[in-house]
């Protein structure tokens, strides 16, 4: 006789879950964990304490929850009271689970769970359905919420190196562009030079080349001027 782990029971009005956090286990303690109640409260049921016993034990099972979510662990307990405590994956240091004779028999067992920093069990899963396959589900849970936080570091670091290179990128291509426009205007500069000089030089031959002719005009006069005489 067992229990399955139980996905999605009904949690009530007790449980309040933050944003993207769902549930992934949920139970309580299993039926047969009532036998050793029955066991001694049925001799002592003519003297009344035994029946206390026994409604006590049954009241503990029906009024306490056991809830293992994508974020961390969850304990309600309390008759008239209520009582409820929360672990975060993160803080989980170990965990381990035990069986006792009954629980041997029937497939239930406690689930210990410690947390760093902590002084001894934190939180007790009592008399769980198939304790050693619930203790594997935290235990993947705590790996993962351990894992998570790295790939999200290496995540941030690669998105930090891609601004880098795109900011390189930039600047290098500003700087690319500055060069072309400075050597634009050297060239436009050195085109304007090259004009003007060339001007300036056909300036100066036809000035030498009008001087030539004013000199040739005049010689022929001198000449005339002498044959005249």
């Amino acid at each position: 006789m067992s229990e399955s782990p139980t996905i999605g029971s009904e949690t009530g009005d007790w449980l309040t879950l933050d944003r993207d956090e769902e549930i992934i286990w949920s139970g309580k303690p299993h039926k047969s964990s009532l036998i050793p109640a029955f066991i001694i409260g049925l001799p002592l049921a003519l003297v009344l304490i035994g029946l206390f016993i026994i409604a006590g034990s049954y009241l503990h099972r029906e009024n306490t929850q056991y809830v293992v979510t994508t974020d961390g662990l969850y304990k309600k307990t309390g008759i008239v009271s209520r009582d409820v405590q929360r672990i975060d994956f993160g803080k989980v240091q170990n965990t381990s689970y035990s069986q006792g004779f009954f629980g041997t028999q029937f497939g239930y067992g406690n689930i210990d769970i410690s947390t760093a920093g902590g002084s001894g069990v934190e939180m007790r899963f009592q008399s769980v359905p198939e304790p050693r396959e619930v203790q594997e589900l935290i235990n993947k849970r705590v790996k993962t919420s351990r894992d998570e936080p790295a790939t999200e570091s290496g995540e941030g670091k690669r998105d930090v190196l891609n601004e880098i290179l795109i900011e390189l990128r930039e600047i290098r291509s500003t700087l690319e562009t500055q060069q072309g426009t400075a050597g634009d205007t050297s060239a436009k500069t050195s085109n304007i030079g090259n004009s003007q000089e060339g001007r300036s030089t056909s300036e100066g031959d036809s000035e030498l080349n009008e001087s030539k002719r004013t000199k040739q005009a005049a010689e022929p006069s001198e000449t005339d001027q002498g044959t005249s005489r």
